[in-house]
């Protein structure tokens, strides 16, 4: 009995869009963990960025060991792989679990966090040095009641131009919580929407190498046999 090329070669290529997938999360969650850190006092993270991380670098292994599995009709990379990657599907939707639920506590989590900085003026040399590159980033003032946390004089990275938005009376209005909110929340999507896409991929993969490694066992037996 012979292994069904068409199963085995789709086998192949779903790998190797699953090896992509996983260069493409890697890629994104290291540059929405490094990229978008503007500084000390954002360091922090959300969990699963930091899970997406290390699914990202072990989904690129085994999308290569599901591709020479399938190609050398080995038996044994193929159980690991499916293991694997049931393994790795638990912990993405565990992930995507724990992001949707942050999501809804990332105000919260961010108005917690800045609340210890009040007042302003009172942070050390280097604190203020990191919130001032952080309001010239974001093009914010303050971090939860604009221009107001600095009970004394309001730095020069506050000031902006009359043409550019949130600009009232030469200084930016909105403070950086909400600017910092705004973007974890938009990153979290992105973060979803990519382990959803990848989630599918597993699935089909899960699938393709459960029959395939049925079928060369069959073979397999076949020619003992014979």
């Amino acid at each position: 009995m012979a292994v069904n090329k068409c199963i085995k070669y789709l086998l192949f290529f779903f790998n190797l869009l699953f090896w992509l997938s996983g260069c493409i999360i890697l890629a994104v969650s290291i540059y929405l963990r490094v990229g978008n850190k503007i500084s000390m006092i954002t360091d922090d993270t959300v969990a699963g960025v930091n899970l997406m991380i290390a699914i990202g670098a072990i989904i690129m292994v085994l999308g290569f060991l599901g591709c020479c599995g399938a190609i050398r009709e080995n038996r044994c990379m193929l159980l690991m792989f499916f293991i694997s990657i049931l393994i790795i599907f638990i912990l993405l939707l565990a992930a995507g679990i724990l992001g949707a639920i942050k999501s809804n506590q990332v105000n919260e989590w961010v108005k917690s966090n800045f609340e210890k900085l009040l007042p302003l003026s009172n942070q050390p040399p280097d604190v203020k040095a990191d919130l001032e590159s952080m309001q010239k980033q974001l093009q914010c003032c303050g971090v939860l009641n604009g221009p107001s946390d600095w009970s004394s004089q309001v730095p020069s990275s506050c000031n902006c131009n009359a043409t550019q938005p949130a600009c009232s009376n030469g200084v930016y209005s909105t403070p950086c919580a909400t600017q910092i909110t705004n973007l974890l929340q938009k990153n979290m999507q992105v973060v979803l929407g990519i382990a959803f896409a990848v989630a599918i991929l597993m699935i089909f993969g899960m699938v393709f190498s459960m029959i395939l490694y049925c079928q060369i066992g069959r073979k397999e037996a076949t020619v003992t046999t014979a």
